[in-house]
Parts: structure tokens; sequence; C-alpha cells
């Protein structure tokens, strides 16, 4: 086999495992997550970027708010973005308008924990999620947290 033939190969592999996550099993496999950074995270009570954060909280789950309007939400220190949050995270879990993904997906790409990027409810960006995957992220596009815990982990 020559470099060349391994070389696309290796690029179809990545890209024919380049999927998102969709199936139950892979889900639960996600939310078995320790710590969860969450983008767009509001320190409004009755927004879901709030209330959703604040869910996964009471589960257990270490949320790092990343908002550069607040210093604090549900108690813990917010961070201006998600390349300053320190230390590894399992899930960036974003709230944002879709036309933001695409740098989000950058920021996410360029640290190195590798965490999977989430996409809550009604937030697209196929272009963004495809280069993800094809970094070897797993990504979930268009799906909340919260009912998707509420629904495979109770």
């Amino acid at each position: 086999m020559t470099l060349h033939t391994l070389e696309t190969f290796l690029w179809v592999a990545v890209v024919l495992e380049a999927m998102p996550v969709t199936d139950d099993t892979e889900l639960r496999e996600l939310l078995d997550s320790d710590r969860i950074a969450v983008v767009g995270c509001s320190s409004t009570p009755g927004k879901a970027a709030h209330d959703v954060p604040r869910y996964l909280d009471r589960q257990g789950y270490e949320v790092v708010p990343v908002n550069p309007y607040a210093d604090e939400i549900l108690g813990r220190e917010s961070y201006d973005s998600l390349s300053a949050v320190p230390g590894a995270v399992d899930i960036v879990d974003v709230f944002r308008p879709s036309e933001e993904v695409s740098g989000i997906v950058d920021e996410a790409l360029d640290r190195t924990d590798e965490a999977a990027i989430w996409l809550q409810l009604g937030i697209h960006d196929d272009e963004a999620v495809e280069r993800a995957e094809t970094a070897g992220r797993r990504v979930v596009q268009d799906m909340c947290t919260r009912t998707t815990h509420r629904r495979l982990v109770g």
C-alpha cells in the first residue's frame, strides 16, 4: 500500500465514522460525563439557558458557566469564553444562536480535552458539526440535555 493510498484510506475511515450522536446508547455514554461547560449559560431563572444547567447541576454534574456578562451563575464562577475555562471538560453544551456555533466549535477544537459538543434544541450548524465530527469529536445537534437526561437516565 502506498503512502497516498494509506492517507486516502484513513481519511475515508474518519469521514465514515463522523456521524452525529443520535442513538440512546451513545447518548447515555455522553451523559455519563462529569464536567459540562455551558456556553451561553444565563443568570436569568425561567430561561432554558439557566434552567437546564441548574437541572444538570442538581443531577450531580459539575456545570461550568460560560458567559462574559456574568461573574457567577448557579453559585459558580462564570468564564468569559470557552478558551478561558481551566481544566478538562467532557461536554461543551451550547445555548447560543446557530450563527455563533462555528466560532464555538473552533474554540472547542482548540482545546486539548476533546470534549463532545452538544447543541441545544433549535441550534443547528451542519458545517460546523461536520468539521467537529471530522476532527473526531462526538456531536449532538438540536437536542435538549435535560429532556434527554430525563428520558435516558431519569
